[in-house]
């Protein structure tokens, strides 16, 4: 393994978890709640499905705008990363429906138990998250060395 020395950018990375970790900060402060990206995106969905008012959901929708307006206003500041996808869209589908199941039976997902659980030392959240990272790891091994 080398390091991409040209493309390594840690003030970049520093802000961008200084900003996650004030963003959810905030959010746990004014809702008292964390700020799960898999919760706050399933309560509105739940929502328009039970034909309930979406005004009860006014922070979390304007929480998931300022994620999809992101990449925008950094845009404005330099060039977005180039992304390269090396699968074809059923494995990306099937990747994501897996990621669902694991968010539903695990209670949370990466933001809510790496981000805002480990940082208030839930033990549950750190089993979480050897529990998905160990997956990850073991999932790119097999793909890469084994198939």
């Amino acid at each position: 393994m080398t390091i991409d020395w040209n493309g390594f950018t840690p003030w970049s990375a520093l802000a961008g978890g200084v900003l996650i970790g004030v963003a959810t900060a905030l959010y746990l402060l004014g809702n008292g709640r964390v700020a799960g990206i898999a919760g706050i995106v399933a309560a509105p969905l739940r929502a328009v499905l039970m034909g309930a008012s979406l005004a009860a959901e006014r922070v979390r929708l304007l929480f998931i705008g300022g994620l999809l307006i992101a990449p925008w206003v950094w845009r404005l500041f330099a060039p977005l990363p180039v992304a390269r996808v090396d699968v074809g869209w059923p494995l990306i589908v099937v990747a994501g429906l897996l990621v669902g199941v694991g968010v539903r039976m695990g209670n949370g997902c990466t933001s809510g138990h790496g981000v805002c659980g480990l940082s208030r030392w839930s033990l549950r959240s750190l089993v979480n998250v050897l529990a998905f990272m160990g997956a990850g790891v073991a999932t790119v091994f097999v793909l890469r060395h084994v198939l």
